[in-house]
């Protein structure tokens, strides 16, 4: 197993990994809105925080020499299933192409977030 870890992407919150390459696939835990350079969540509506989700996937899948085309599978939590649209226009920029996904409406996300994003990607 390979640990990854890159300050392109925010840094764990709390005891775990960003992602864990293991048995040819990419494993990467939920991303959040969490811009790296500021330490904290700087969007406030859920158009800015996919984004910024979806460029921490981004980092995580270039730090183990992989693209958005690499991944094979997403699960997306969303605070409020309202976001959907809004959530699946960001994404679809993203992930042209189009891997297997659930998405799902939670109560709460970790540092007050409005999406998450996490992924399995396929080793090259």
């Amino acid at each position: 197993m390979k640990v990854t870890v890159t300050d392109k992407a925010p840094s764990a919150i709390g005891p775990y990994s960003q992602a864990i390459a293991a048995n040819g696939f990419l494993f990467a835990s939920g991303q959040v809105a969490i811009d790296p350079a500021a330490g904290k969540i700087t969007a406030t509506d859920v158009v800015g925080q996919a984004e910024q989700a979806c460029k921490n996937v981004g980092a995580i899948l270039e730090a183990n020499g992989l693209g958005y085309e690499d991944v094979i599978k997403t699960t997306c939590f969303l605070a409020d299933i309202a976001d959907f649209q809004a959530f699946n226009e960001v994404y679809a920029k993203y992930f042209t192409g189009k891997p297997a996904r659930s998405c799902v409406a939670v109560k709460d996300l970790p540092a007050g977030a409005l999406c998450e994003v996490e992924i399995i990607g396929v080793l090259k």
